[in-house]
């Protein structure tokens, strides 16, 4: 088997945050070298024509050799492979590197995401990190100054829509707009409650119901339906879970995850997983350091349990249809708000913990 792209991204240096939203769930930080980035870059590369290589899947440019690591992931990426630092950056060395931002600029990053959970107290608490809410303030700082926009994102359920009004002040307190418009770009600000999995799942019975859409602040929900390009907030959060329940029970389709151009997850154990969820035993496809295999065979392997649908997460989402997904997991009576992928993905989660456990 060789595919004609790969990407992987190895979790080298872990997070420096434990937000309580991450839909990655909390892997520890285990500080891996660059021998180890590239023995899983020529573990896979016999597998594929082009070859893209990553230090990270879930805080960029965590450590003070971001810069070597970039063009170590550049050597070890098929010549000309097209790598993108795409629109996330490290919020604790925005805040302590003036450096920083000119080398995102000459990456060709244009605009940052950074993450808002409400005010000070709040943020710290969701990061997982004291100082997370200074830092974004000080980031914000730091990115204007060198010409980049700062994009708000806002993780919301019940546990902080009371944090909504601070923020609609703050951005005036901050002068986002202006200081954005400044520099000839738009400012962008946008509410979701993100996917129901990962870390983000302990919050579902705090998860939004149809009148809590009422207290979002009007300016907040005007940034958020330009940002998904929605009719209304409705579109942005989805539809109460009792009714979806009821769609999707004489649902009987399935679906295969295996795609032509896989991108996978390697953990600091060498475990490999598909971009999809948190990393857990139901998607594991294999691991590069198995013994009585060589590197190589068992990255060939972990491919093949891919592109089959072999783990037990794939193996479910390609066997079990969705109807029957609803009907095991599903709540007739919760008015709990789901868009219907997210919602999908939720219910294959709850399965896969029933049947399998943990």
């Amino acid at each position: 088997m060789k595919y004609e792209h790969l990407t992987i991204a190895l979790d080298m240096h872990g997070c420096p945050n434990r937000c309580r939203h991450c839909w990655l769930g909390w892997g520890p930080n285990a500080g891996l070298g660059p021998e180890d980035l590239r023995f899983v870059a020529e573990a896979f590369r016999p597998h594929t024509q082009r070859l893209a290589v990553y230090d990270w899947y879930r805080e960029p440019d965590m450590t003070g050799d971001y810069r070597e690591l970039w063009q170590l992931c550049g050597a070890l990426s098929t010549p000309g492979e097209k790598r993108d630092h795409f629109e996330l950056a490290s919020v604790p060395r925005l805040a302590r590197d003036r450096d920083y931002p000119q080398w995102l600029r000459s990456l060709g990053v244009d605009v940052v995401q950074l993450t808002f959970f409400g005010g000070e107290e709040v943020t710290d608490r969701m990061s997982g990190r004291p100082g997370a809410y200074q830092d974004l303030l000080t980031a914000i700082d730091r990115l204007l100054e060198n010409g980049l926009a700062p994009r708000i994102q806002v993780f919301v359920n019940k546990s902080n829509l009371d944090q909504m009004p601070f923020l609609d002040q703050l951005i005036d307190r901050l002068a986002l707009p202006a200081r954005c418009q400044a520099m000839g770009k738009e400012f962008v600000f946008f509410l979701h409650q993100g996917s129901c999995d990962g870390k983000n799942r302990d919050f579902y019975p705090q998860w939004l119901t149809p009148e809590d859409l009422e207290k979002i602040p009007p300016r907040l929900a005007a940034y958020s339906l330009k940002h998904w390009g929605a009719a209304d907030l409705w579109e942005v959060f989805g539809r109460p879970e009792g009714e979806l329940v009821e769609e999707l029970l004489e649902d009987p389709t399935t679906q295969k995850m295996a795609q032509a151009e896989p991108v996978l997850y390697i953990d600091s154990s060498f475990s490999v997983y598909p971009n999809f969820t948190a990393p857990s035993p139901h998607w594991l496809l294999g691991n590069l350091k198995a013994p009585g295999r060589s590197p190589e065979e068992n990255a060939r392997a972990a491919l093949e349990f891919y592109a089959e649908n072999r783990s037990p997460g794939q193996h479910a989402w390609a066997t079990v249809p969705v109807g029957e997904l609803a009907r095991c997991c599903g709540d007739r009576k919760s008015q709990r708000l789901f868009c219907k992928g997210d919602y999908i993905d939720y219910l294959l989660g709850c399965y896969l913990e029933r049947t399998q456990g943990n």
